[in-house]
């Protein structure tokens, strides 16, 4: 069994004698993630975390949705979590839905959503916007610091953007219906990303993340005076507020399927990797 470090080199296998192969095979060591990879992941997972429930908390004070420049008294919002003779409930433009024991009411406390998933657990809006700005820095910036890492060290160029045969419709359709039966990659093609993981990471990293910061931007007085032409772009502050609990709702799907596709890949494998870097190759079928 042979461990690599670099898909462009050969090393020798374990004996000390004979070389490794030219390139790596199901069960073989290799190093996947570079450190700066694995530093921001958890990093940022743990920004996206705190901000998050920090957020449901904020949404708290005021757990209603518009669009356009105004609120409140303004418009009927198109988005309402709230509670009526303790039935909670979740309404979407005119779609009513019964959500008492998490949404609305839990508890017995009528909140929309619960201590168990906010930051600060009891009601705290001042609280809850201080975790938010903190870790919204400890967002931006490393997020800043990646990007331009990615491009220099071309780590989005070979390793996240997608390339042109990859994204032929019958190629696209392939990895659904493999990820849809649960055939992984194995062997050496485990230890690139798939064009399913392309695409998400490339719509989370360049795509989410950006409209959740300028969003946020878009949302706080300053940016009047700062870069007014936000709020232009997203067409008002209570638009601006919905384009940001909808793309927050999105990357919080993302993160229920990414956890679970590590869990169905083989989760000690996956969390070695993300943590130390190195991967052991899943076998090919049949081996």
């Amino acid at each position: 069994m042979a461990t690599y470090d670099d898909p462009a080199r050969t090393v020798l296998s374990d004996d000390g004698e004979a070389p490794a192969p030219a390139a790596p095979v199901g069960g073989d060591l290799v190093y996947r993630q570079r450190r700066p990879v694995r530093l921001w992941h958890w990093l940022n997972a743990l920004s996206i975390f705190v901000l998050l429930m920090s957020g449901m908390m904020i949404f708290n004070a005021h757990p209603h949705l518009y669009w356009g420049r105004y609120g409140a008294n303004q418009d009927m919002p198109w988005l309402e979590i709230g509670a009526h003779d303790d039935q909670g409930y979740l309404r979407v433009g005119p779609l009513t839905v019964p959500t008492t024991g998490f949404l609305g009411v839990a508890g017995g406390q009528h909140r929309a959503f619960p201590p168990l998933v906010t930051i600060p657990s009891s009601y705290n809006l001042a609280g809850a916007r201080q975790w938010h700005f903190f870790f919204a820095w400890l967002l931006v910036v490393p997020g800043l610091l990646f990007w331009a890492w990615g491009v220099v060290s071309r780590h989005v160029q070979h390793d996240l953007a997608p390339t042109a045969e990859e994204l032929r419709p019958r190629n696209l359709w392939q990895d659904i219906k493999d990820h849809a039966r649960l055939r992984f990659h194995t062997g050496e093609a485990a230890r690139r990303y798939n064009i399913l993981q392309k695409l998400s990471y490339v719509g989370v990293i360049f795509g989410l993340l950006p409209i959740i910061v300028l969003t946020g931007l878009t949302m706080s007085p300053s940016t009047d005076a700062a870069w007014p032409w936000l709020i232009d772009l997203f067409g008002g502050r209570q638009s601006a507020r919905s384009v940001h609990f909808i793309c927050a709702a999105l990357l919080a799907g993302f993160i229920v399927v990414h956890l679970t596709m590590v869990v169905l890949a083989g989760s000690l494998n996956e969390l070695r990797s993300i943590i130390t870097g190195w991967y052991r190759l899943p076998k090919e079928r049949g081996q």
